[in-house]
């Protein structure tokens, strides 16, 4: 369980909410170091719609930026009881089962997990969303920081 932790971890530090508010659990799209939005109440997806330019608006929320739309389908299928941070990790990690890449995770076949999850977050090497995607090496590197193991 300990390189799935890291590799979450690893999420939040990709997506930029590690070590903003509580832990990035309710950090605002947009957010950043000094400039943090956040959110007061886990008791439901923040539900707030984000204009970060002229061609792109978001309602990602959490620690892993979760979208609206996903909040409420995984809420119902894992019959979660709020977003807190217990009910973010569950979606994260089901959307990471989906993509078959816990197997990857628990043998520390991390650049193939990140592959396998490029699509599920913007800010992953190879995700193809057109925003700023992080290098592996560093990405790596907060995952090894984070007690994740390599094969």
């Amino acid at each position: 369980m300990s390189n799935l932790n890291a590799f979450l971890d690893m999420i939040a530090h990709s997506e930029g909410t590690a070590g903003i508010g509580d832990r990035g659990y309710n950090v605002i799209v947009g957010s950043r170091p000094g400039r943090a939005i956040l959110f007061r109440s886990y008791h439901d997806h923040p539900r707030i719609l984000v204009e970060l330019s002229a061609s792109l608006s978001s309602t990602a929320a959490g620690r892993y930026q979760i979208l609206e739309r996903y909040a409420d389908a995984y809420r119902a299928l894992l019959n979660l009881p709020d977003f807190g941070p217990a009910s973010q990790d569950a979606i994260a990690t089901q959307m990471i089962r989906e993509r078959g890449a816990l197997p990857d995770i628990e043998d520390g076949r991390f650049d193939a997990a990140v592959g396998r999850c490029a699509n599920l977050w913007a800010s992953l090497p190879g995700s193809g969303h057109g925003q700023h995607e992080n290098q592996l090496a560093a990405l790596r590197a907060a995952y090894t920081n984070a007690g994740g193991s390599l094969a």
